[in-house]
Formats: structure tokens, sequence, C-alpha cells
């Protein structure tokens, strides 16, 4: 077969194929191909791929003269003569003539012994370093955190056990509500991120709002080295000029894209339907309005992507701001057939109190009350057996039970939330009202802001407004009394000079106010500021409390001061005293914010309209019993139940270790530095585990692209945190990953000739290294059960095995091709097709052992699994037929795959000894 290209050639329809990185996926054939884009059928692994010409791990398939090759039916011939006719090639064999689009999908490529045997030979460290790369590989594939160790993130608990358990069922469908600044858009990502890695999300779309794009667009690529493609109009206009047939939604893996966009033109949202998803992300999903006669068109555009869509993630911070209606409308969207109902849902709710109640007794170490299991009981007599029977000074059967419970009754199956009262290690909220006296309400407010900027002259502060025109008027009439560094931040701004304006306000001596408007309100983090000025204030305290949050979320180091200028009089005081008041807004998150505002709605609107300074001391009072009323319920049931089920510390905690230690573990690094060494990187160490890479002369143009000024890596979770103009390299980053496959991808050391010196009677030994593959969907994620580690035979020319041979294992190889060896020079050279035959037959039977226990470790956890849906979905309507279903079909497809399990040749080498080893085996 032909030796790896350098760059990839002009690819045709029915040509052969084949991924470097992925080389277990088979034969692949061109379907389609462009300028830009490839697209490859792997059949054999029931996988289509769709690559970017200029960085696609793809390498032609051409064989030569002497070449076996096995057509579709399995049929096996030696190349006599190979034809070419408009970039197709045909292979014949005597009367026979082959198509390459005839060939066998699982053909595997034996370049190892064809290169052996043809004295095309490596150093014996070019043969190390391959083994070495084929055991890193395979540790990668095989780690239970992959997906997890990459991030540029924090390991904060609540965010990783949210993470985990989501990224850990087959199609994911569940709804992110941690309060405003908890880190929804990181759990987000590190979802997304674990399903890329482990091959179950290969094409993604995220819908949001168009403020937020932009956003979205480099914290992906920032913390999670994920690079996705804005779709707007101006990249439709471009890709429509170059092909005004194509679809722009088939132009990348990962789009990003405005909601707005596709709820407004229905031609497009059909394209971006047929270009088939695996997971949809949508942000704000609190805007998406419906009710049960006129969803809002950006309703009906989610819910048709959501119908068609296997994995959902719909994050918000006030899941409850449309009231119960709209919280059940995105439950809805989640599992239309689970909620049906919006009656029946809210009966449901009524329960979750009394099941609160019984988990804290059981945590606390109270013991359970004779109703408390006849309440159990009525909903599952085998949890209820296990009520019965629990000792409560056993704190793993108390937990147990609990796990049980929130998995039987809970709501967290469909929905996460964290709230800031659970998690620790939030600076304090305080207000300060100012009560100001004036007629005109923007004179008196910028006569004040003047005087407290020049008063704070060191502070940052972020002003909210309600609208683009207020903003622009404040940043005016401000400008008039004080000439200050100002930036404005509304819609009418562009993009790009949005985000520009707020990286100039994060600047120390950049903008010492940012102006915004209403849409700053949603999605922007700025925690480095601690001056918040509400200039106005919203009639929604969800909409207060997303305004608070850009400066109260995890990351702000000060406590956080939000200044509230109103006048009084006149309804600014209205607002001002009864969410400071009545509610507590400023200060505190407002749980169940809907429901006291309904319940509150009679009094406040005719304050609203005139004030009256008694009736609002009336408002205050009544506000502050349905605040205690409403809040101390939720907190009782509904919050109590999502907290418990949404933090799992246990849990957390053992993802978090195995990430340390992954990071942690220096034989990586060691390892990687080795491999760019090869390669011909410079690397510069410039402090602990951090380095600069330069291009120096490189081995191969295919290399990825290193900046002509250097690239900064660390190994260190730590600095790359503080550090945003370091990479953070791990067996997750897509450098690693990809200057692995361009070296396994290619032949350089699979075949080599070693001197055993140490002894004085010939006898040569055939050292074979495995890779133990299946051919099979990525979906299934086979590499967990069993990773693709290297298996390594060793056997003599009697065919007995030697790889246990201690002499053997500790001996000083020389490199026989620097001794001018070659294979013709041995008297033996003959036996060797015999001996690749019989190791091979050796490496199959170990694989067939190999194969047995991935099986039944399949059988066992999977089954396990199946059982535990089919009992909870007697008990808990979340858990859908579907995804028993789905489990099983996982199951079946894994022992399936497994059955096929082969080893593939990775590596050969012949050692030649003068003289007996033992004969231990």
């Amino acid at each position: 077969m032909n030796n790896p290209q350098t760059a990839i050639e002009r690819p045709l329809p029915s040509q052969r194929w084949v991924s470097d990185s992925e080389p277990e996926l088979g034969l692949g054939v061109i379907i389609d191909a462009n300028r830009r884009m490839v697209e490859i059928l792997f059949s054999a692994a029931g996988e289509r791929r769709l690559y970017a010409l200029a960085t696609a791990p793809l390498r032609r398939v051409t064989f030569k003269i002497g070449d076996r090759i096995k057509d579709a039916e399995g049929n096996e011939v030696t190349v006599e003569r190979v034809s070419e006719d408009e970039g197709l090639l045909t292979y014949h064999a005597g009367s026979r003539a082959i198509a390459e689009a005839e060939l066998s999908d699982a053909i595997s490529f034996s370049s190892p012994e064809e290169r052996l045997m043809a004295g095309t030979l490596d150093p014996i460290e070019l043969f190390d370093l391959r083994v070495e790369t084929l055991e890193i590989a395979g540790s990668i594939a095989g780690s239970p955190v992959r997906g997890f160790v990459g991030p540029r993130v924090d390991l904060i608990p609540h965010q990783m056990s949210i993470a985990g358990e989501v990224a850990a069922r087959l199609t994911p469908r569940v709804l992110l509500a941690d309060e405003v600044g908890l880190g929804k858009t990181i759990e987000a990502g590190l979802i997304f991120h674990r399903l890329l890695r482990t091959g179950r999300a290969d094409r993604v779309l995220i819908l949001v709002p168009d403020p937020l794009i932009h956003q979205w667009f480099v914290e992906l690529y920032r913390r999670f080295n994920i690079q996705v493609t804005i779709i707007n109009d101006e990249r439709i206009e471009g890709i429509r000029e170059e092909d005004s047939g194509a679809n722009p939604f088939l132009s990348a893996q990962f789009i990003l894209c405005s909601v707005d966009l596709l709820a407004e033109d229905e031609d497009l949202r059909e394209e971006a339907l047929q270009a088939g998803w695996d997971l949809l992300i949508v942000d704000e999903a609190h805007h998406l309005e419906w009710s049960e006669h006129d969803p809002s068109p950006a309703y009906e555009a989610v819910a048709a992507f959501a119908e068609s869509t296997p994995g959902l993630l719909l994050l918000t911070a006030t899941p409850q701001q449309l009231g119960a209606e709209g919280h059940f409308a995105r439950l809805r969207l989640l599992d239309p057939s689970r909620y049906r109902r919006l009656k029946r849902f809210t009966k449901e709710a009524e329960e979750y109190e009394r099941v609160a109640e019984v988990v804290d007794r059981i945590l606390s170490g109270e013991g359970l009350r004779t109703e408390d299991i006849f309440f159990i009981d009525s909903h599952a007599k085998e949890i209820g057996t296990h009520a019965r029977e629990l000792d409560r000074d056993d704190e793993t059967g108390r937990r147990k039970l609990v796990e049980e419970l929130l998995d039987s009754f809970g709501p967290g199956r469909v929905m996460f939330r964290n709230t800031r009262a659970a998690i620790p290690g939030f600076p304090e909220r305080k207000a300060h009202l100012v009560p100001l006296e004036g007629e005109e309400e923007i004179a008196t407010k910028i006569e004040w802001l003047a005087r407290f900027l020049r008063e704070e002259e060191s502070r940052k502060v972020l002003l909210i407004c309600r609208s683009r025109e207020l903003a622009e008027t404040i940043d005016e009439r401000l400008q008039e009394v004080l000439q200050v560094k100002a930036a404005l931040f509304h819609e009418e701004v562009p993009l790009l000079r949005r985000d520009r304006n707020a990286a100039w306000f994060a600047e120390e001596d950049g903008a010492r106010i940012l102006i915004s408007s209403e849409i700053g309100s949603e999605g922007r983090n700025f925690q480095f500021a601690h001056d918040l000025v509400l200039f106005d204030l919203p009639s929604d305290p969800e909409l207060l409390e997303q305004r608070i949050g850009r400066l109260d979320r995890i990351g702000q180091t000060e406590t956080v001061n939000v200044h509230i200028p109103y006048r009084t009089g006149t309804k600014e005081e209205v607002l001002a005293r009864w969410y400071h008041e009545g509610l507590g807004a400023f200060e505190h998150s407002l749980h169940g914010a809907s429901e006291i505002v309904r319940g509150l709605y009679g009094s406040l609107m005719p304050l609203l309209e005139e004030y009256d300074a008694e009736k609002l001391e009336e408002l205050i009072a009544e506000s502050v019993a349905e605040r205690t009323e409403v809040t101390g319920r939720l907190q009782r049931g509904y919050d109590r139940l999502l907290q418990l089920n949404s933090n799992r510390p246990g849990r957390s905690a053992e993802t978090i270790a195995a990430i340390r230690e992954s990071g942690e573990d220096r034989k990586l690094e060691e390892f990687f530095l080795r491999l760019l060494d090869y390669f011909g990187v410079t690397v510069e160490e410039i402090a602990e585990r951090t380095y600069v890479l330069r291009a120096g002369h490189l081995l191969t143009d295919a290399f990825p692209a290193i900046p002509t000024e250097g690239l900064g890596i660390t190994f260190d979770r730590d600095r790359a945190l503080t550090r945003e103009d370091l990479q953070f390299f791990s067996i997750d980053h897509p450098f690693v990953r990809d200057v692995i496959g361009l070296f396994l991808g290619s032949e350089q050391g699979n075949a080599t000739l070693a001197l055993w010196k140490e002894i004085n009677e010939e006898q040569i030994y055939l050292e074979m290294i495995v890779v133990i593959e299946t051919v099979a969907d990525d979906t299934l994620d086979t590499e967990r059960y069993l990773p693709p580690r290297p298996l390594r035979i060793v056997i003599n020319q009697s065919k007995r095995p030697r790889h246990k041979d201690p002499a053997l294992k500790n001996a000083a190889l020389l490199d026989g091709t620097r001794l001018g060896l070659t294979i013709e020079d041995l008297p033996t050279a003959y036996l060797i097709p015999e001996l690749v035959d019989a190791a091979l037959r050796r490496a199959e039977k170990k694989t067939a052992e190999m194969a047995r226990e991935a099986t039944e470790r399949v059988r066992e956890e999977l089954t396990a699994e199946i059982d535990r849906l089919s009992w909870l979905a007697r008990i808990n309507k979340d858990v859908s037929s579907d995804e028993i279903l789905k489990m099983t079909e996982r199951r079946n497809g894994l022992v399936a795959a497994l059955a096929g399990a082969r080893p593939r040749v990775a590596a050969l080498r012949v050692i030649v000894g003068e003289g007996e080893a033992s004969e231990e085996g």
C-alpha cells in the first residue's frame, strides 16, 4: 500500500481513503467533495463523516503490484496490474478487474509485515517510540474522564456533578437551570466536550440570543478548544455566492446561530433541520414563550429541532420566569410524551415537599416515621423494604436510600438547579438605596451618578437601564457634566464593537463605566467589577436577578454593591422599596419570584400607576408574608429535591480526583516532549511544566501549525487558568491528539531489526505489537470496555512464547540497521512469515479472551442499568420507554461489536540473538 501523503490530494467520488487518526473505521469511500469539504462513508463502521478539506486527517489508499486485496465479498487476490481512469483506480488479477469502489470496507492494512519483508526498516528507538505512543493513545481512549480533563475550567463540584450525571446518559435531554452566576454555560460546555470526545456528538447546533453569539464563540474556543462556525446573514451570503445550492448548515460540524434567525426564516430553518444534529443546545430558554394555543415562533422553531435531535440541553437561570405554564412548556420540549398536561404536572409537584422531608430525616440520621414508610410503600414497595431495613448508623445505607428516593420521586432526571444558598464561596450583596429629589428623572439621576463617579474614582461601574435610547442619553448627558471614560453596550452597537467595548471595560486603564441597555443583563460576565448601578428597575424580579447576576457570579472576589437611585414619591420608590424591603431581592436571590409576584399583582399595579405611601407600606408587609410562605415551601420541597439531585458531592469528588490524577501524571508530558523532539519541534522550558514550542526543522509539512512567534503551552491546570496566553495541554487537547495521530498514521517505527549480543548461539525472535480494535459506530464508545491498548506477543524461532523471558525483557538491544544488518542477511529469514502467522494466531486468541471479558462487563453493567431504569419507569414517569429501549440497543450493539474485535498488527521487530534464552514462557 502507499505511504502517507503530506498534503491531501484532490478527492473524487468513489475513491478510497482512510482516516489516519481513526484507522479502525476501515476503508472509506468518497461520497461528495468540493473545494472546502469532503464527505466520506465508512460502511464497515456505519459512519458518515464530513471533513474540512484543508485539515482532514485523510490519506488516499492505493495498492501496488504484489499487494493482497479483498473485494466486497471477501475474496482475496494478488494485484498484478493497476490502471487509472479519470482519477479512479482498477486493480487487475488474472481475468478479474476490481474497481477501487468494489474493495472490501474492512481491509486491514498490513504495512508492518510488508515493510519488514521488503527490508524497509527503522531505528529501534522509533519502534520504542511507536509502542509508547500506542500505549498513550490507548490510555487516552480508555480514560473514564476523557473530555473532562482538557477544558480550561476550575473543577467546581456542583458543575462536575451535573456534567458527569448528564454526560453519562446515552441521549441527554435536560434543563440546566442553575441560578445566575453558577456556571450553566460551563456545564453545557463540559457535557458537549465529553460527548464529542467519546464519539456521541459529531454534529452540534447551538441556538442563542443574538447578543450572546460572540460570547459563546469565544468561550467554546478559549475554554474547550472547540471551534464553531457562526451562521449569520453574511456567512450564508458568502456560501451561496460560491455555491447557490449549498446548505449553509452542512458547511461545518458545529454551528452557532441566532435562534431568531431560524424563527423568522422558515426556508432557512428547513435547511437546518435537513442537516441533522446529534445535540442541540439552547441558551436563555426562558425566552421561548408558549401557550397551548399560541406558541411563539422561537418556541416552534426549537420544538422542531428538539423533535428530531437525540440530545437536548436547555439553559436558563430563571426557569419559572414565564410562570408554571412557561416552565412546563420547556419541560415539554425535553419529553413531550411525558409532559402532556399542565394540570398533572402541577399536581405531581405537590408531593415534592413530603419527599424532601423524608430525605432530610434520612440524611440527618433522625430515622423514619411509620407514616414515612407507608408513604414510600405507596409509591415503591422495594424502596419501602429498604427503608424498613435501614440502620440509622449505616451512613452508606442512608446515602443509597436517598439516591433511590431521588431517582424515584425527584424532578432531577430532566432538570438540574443549584442555588447560591447551597453553594459556598459567594460574596455578599449590599444594596445602596439612594432617594433623590427632582422633577426630571434623567437629570436628577445623572447629577447623582457624576457625583458618585467623582467620589469613587478607582472603581469600575456597570450601569444597566431599560433601553438603547436611554443608554445613549445617559452617555451623552454624563459626558456633559463629567469627562469620564465610558463605553456603550446596546443592541444597535455592532457585535464586534460591543465585544471591544466590553474588553475595554475589563482593562485596568480602560473604561470606568459601561452603560448598557437590557441586553447586558443576560449572558455577559463582568465579575471583575464590584459596583452595579440600576438606573431604572424592571417590574420582573427574575430580570432584576439577571441584571445583578452580571457581577454576582462565580469568580467575584468582593462584595457586590448594588446602587439604586430613585426619586421619592414616584413609582421608582415603589419598585425600589418593594424589591428591597418586601422581597429582599437586591441582597438575596429570590426563589419562586413569579409565583410571589402573581400573588401580589393586584396590590402592586395600582401603586405603579399612582404613588400612595400608606398602601406602599401595606404592600411591603404583604410581600414579606408572601415571600416567606412561597420560598419556605419551595426550599422544603421542589428546590430542596433539585439541590440534592443536582449536586451529589460523592460522585463529583470521584470525577474530580480522576481528572486531577490525569493532569498531574507526568507520563503524558514527558512522552509528548519526546514526540515533539522526533518531529523537529524546538522546546524551551520557561517555567515548571510550561514551555514555548517553535517549528524548527519540521519532519513533515503535515505537522499542526505553530505560530512564527512560538506557541506557549502548559500542562499545569492552575497556571492555565491564570495565563490565557498559554494553551492548556492534556489528553483532550486537539494539538496533542493531532500529533499522536500524525505519528501513528505514518509507518515510522512499525518495522525494525535488533541485535542481542549478550549470548553466543544464533536465535531469532519475533516481537509483534498489536492493537485490539472493533469496527463499530463511535456512539457505542467500545473503547470504554476494550481500550485499543497495545498487546505484546514475543515468540522464538520454535514459535514458543518468550514475552515473559526476563533476560530478553532486560536485554540491551542494538540497532540492526545501524550495524548494516538486513533481513536478507539472516539465514533463518524464511521463517519470518511463519512466525508472523504464529504470533498473529496468539494475538487472536488473546483478543478473543479480552473481548469475552469486556462483553461480560458490558452485560453486567448495562443489564443492571436496564433493570434499574425499568424499575424506575414504574415509579418515575421521567424515565421513558425510549430511554430503556436505547440502553438495550446499546448493550446489544456493544456485544455484537466486541464479538467482532480483531487484532491489528501495529509494529514488528525481529531480534537476532547469538544464544539460547531462558525457556520460561
